[in-house]
């Protein structure tokens, strides 16, 4: 068994993104949601082997989505450009409310 290999790992070593990267809609769709909710705060979702940087946006009353943005400075901006607390969601956790909303509207968040 080995344990180290010698050989040059190049394009193999190359993470492949398993999902779609943030567009210009995503970005939209946070803008709008801040628009039409009130006590929005955002939460970022580090980026992973599968999917690009995300955040959470969380309403007064638990309503929620999660859209990409790209990276996390593309998060702040939209944050900064609409007054919005930005939290980091590995650091903080979400708030009870999001679960309280989510168990009480499963057909809005259904796999």
């Amino acid at each position: 068994m080995s344990w180290f290999n010698r050989r040059s790992r190049g394009a193999e070593a190359t993470p492949t993104k398993l999902d779609r990267e943030a567009t210009r809609d995503d970005l939209a769709a946070l803008e709008a949601f801040v628009a039409t909710r009130r006590g929005v705060e955002f939460y970022l979702e580090p980026e992973t082997t599968a999917t690009d940087t995300t955040v959470v946006a969380i309403a007064h009353d638990g309503e929620w989505i999660r859209r990409r943005t790209g990276t996390p400075r593309a998060a702040g901006t939209i944050a900064r450009k609409h007054a919005v607390p930005l939290y980091e969601a590995a650091r903080t956790g979400y708030p009870q409310r999001m679960r309280t909303w989510s168990r009480a509207h499963p057909e809005r968040h259904a796999r």
